[in-house]
């Protein structure tokens, strides 16, 4: 079997767009089929409520 490149799969980090720098997750995502910034909705646990997290450069 071949070996998968990591090429289009880069690591990313996801900020809360709340409280901006209190919640981060680090997920990855495919270049190829989602080319915008990722938006998820994610848990903050300073918060302690669930908010929307957006793509960080």
């Amino acid at each position: 079997m071949a070996k998968k490149s990591k090429e289009n799969r880069p690591q990313i980090i996801l900020e809360c767009t709340e409280a901006p720098g209190t919640s981060r997750y680090y997920t990855t995502k495919n270049v190829k089929n989602s080319t915008g910034r990722l938006e998820r909705r994610k848990y903050n646990p300073t918060l302690r409520k669930v908010t929307l997290h957006r793509e960080k450069k």
